[in-house]
């Protein structure tokens, strides 16, 4: 990493903001000014790391100088030959600081999410697999103190779920859970195996940003709304109003369910809530597959069909596919500690985001 990208423009928008912050009506939009300070602040951060990169780059090319000089001075061109490996170092470490200060982040991080989990191949043991992924996230949840609110489920006998889904609110929510969409296969004997024969079976997540109206306009004509008679267990209030809701999209054929509330303008809210998400994440798909076609990694790809993750309960392991990460603590990670596993995911994608910029 000898070179960092064009500093120049990251050096423009700083004077622009200095700018726009001098002018008397900056502080009329609180909000907003709270946001373009919150701007300079970080580019005043990368401009300092810039600065102390070409102070080591001065420093390093001094003493690689002076250590060339034949007629230097003896203790001087040691001196300088013992600090050259120091400053090689800090200086590599500074540039990949800045390079990552560089990165832009995901306008989606600081949203809420809508977390869709359904079973796949393997009968009954992938929906209890659903549902131990459920009750995984839920956990992960409770420790980042973020809300769960379920919006729908279609539970099966063995007492999994066949489908469920969630929105999931607090801080930076999407950040930490955008890298667990794909297919979760698991190794296990089902409890429901009585010859002890280890089955894999599959559940696939579909984690979504949470879409308000104005990411995603629908054309009312463009729904089809019918409501049904809630059927669900308990049956005492649930079940004795025609309040669930279903809604087709025509135009892509999303179809979304919502039979949780006993108020019918309540699952029609959460129902419309999920396929806004669903459309806006669609449309976001779309426009990552025209640009990042030529990328290897794909760790930050969202995509539902890839097979991300392996949980093999003999052996106690987790191994996420995309990349190679092998740990040994899967009962821990079962129970909601997924720390270890979404930091290494982010500080791989971090890392590619990096090279593509380095190398655009």
């Amino acid at each position: 990493m000898n070179r960092l990208p064009d500093i120049e423009p990251f050096r423009k928008r700083y004077e622009e903001l200095d700018a726009r912050m001098a002018e008397p009506d900056f502080f009329a939009d609180s909000r907003r000014a709270a946001e373009l300070s919150r701007e300079h602040q970080k580019l005043g951060r990368l401009l300092g790391m810039v600065d102390e990169i070409r102070k080591l780059e001065s420093d390093l090319a001094n003493n690689q100088a002076m250590v060339r000089e034949p007629d230097g001075d003896p203790e001087l061109i040691e001196l300088a030959r013992e600090e050259i490996p120091e400053l090689e170092q800090r200086l590599e470490a500074a540039r990949k600081a800045a390079l990552f200060a560089m990165i832009p982040p995901d306008p989606a991080d600081s949203r809420n999410t809508i977390l869709e989990i359904r079973a796949g191949t393997g009968g009954d043991e992938a929906t209890l697999f659903a549902g131990d992924l459920f009750c995984m996230y839920l956990r992960y949840a409770e420790t980042k103190g973020w809300k769960v609110e379920q919006m729908s489920e279609s539970a099966s006998e063995a007492g999994g779920y066949k489908e469920v889904i969630a929105l999931v609110s607090g801080t930076d929510v999407y950040k930490n859970l955008k890298y667990e969409s794909g297919v979760h296969r698991v190794q296990r004997v089902p409890v429901t195996e009585a010859s002890g024969r280890i089955h894999t079976s599959a559940a696939t997540v579909a984690v979504l940003p949470e879409a308000e109206e104005v990411d995603v306009r629908i054309d009312p004509g463009d729904l089809e709304i019918s409501i049904a008679r809630a059927s669900g267990p308990g049956g005492q209030g649930v079940n004795t109003t025609d309040s669930a809701v279903q809604i087709l999209h025509k135009p892509t054929g999303m179809i979304v369910k919502c039979a949780d509330e006993r108020s019918q303008i309540k699952n029609r809210a959460k129902a419309m809530t999920v396929l806004r998400s669903r459309l806006l994440e669609q449309r976001e798909r779309e426009e990552r597959d025209k640009y990042a076609q030529h990328r290897k990694s794909q760790v930050g790809s969202g995509d539902r069909s890839e097979r991300i993750r392996t949980y093999n309960f003999p052996q106690g392991r987790l191994t996420d596919h995309r990349i190679n990460l092998t740990v040994y603590n899967l009962e821990s990670i079962i129970q909601g500690d997924l720390d270890e596993v979404v930091e290494a995911l982010q500080n791989a994608d971090l890392q590619q985001r990096a090279a593509d910029l380095h190398h655009a």
